[in-house]
């Protein structure tokens, strides 16, 4: 039976994730000081015992305090939001992902050059 996938977190979810990418571990309180008061406390500590159970975060107890640490790195959780988001809003086609990010008119033009050499990459790589 293949591994259960992991769940893609919700935004705020994802928020939570990127002060622990950035910090490495913290308490509740840190991740709350560090999200600007944005969500209240009692919000960070229901949602990191969420993400705990839903896998995302583990939980340690050091002494009275509990700390947190993610359990995907930001590279694996930006990997796993892209194939969801690939697979539900382009069926599946990098191509269509790729073509409609481009077709915003937004890339920079060190931004277009690093497209342009990531794909000269891929065009070199053989296939099998």
């Amino acid at each position: 039976m293949p591994p259960k996938p992991r769940p893609v977190p919700t935004k705020a979810e994802l928020e939570i994730l990127q002060v622990l990418w950035r910090r490495g571990s913290a308490t509740v309180r840190e991740v709350h000081e560090e999200m600007g008061r944005a969500m209240g406390y009692t919000t960070v500590l229901k949602f990191l015992q969420i993400m705990t159970e839903k896998g995302l975060v583990v939980r340690q107890n050091k002494g009275r305090a509990h700390v947190y640490d993610s359990c995907i790195s930001e590279k694996q959780g930006m990997a796993d939001f892209m194939k969801e988001l690939i697979g539900r809003f382009f069926g599946g086609s990098a191509s269509r992902l790729a073509l409609q990010a481009l077709g915003t008119g937004q890339a920079s033009k060190r931004e277009l050059e690093e497209i342009r050499k990531l794909l000269e990459e891929l065009e070199n790589k053989k296939v099998p």
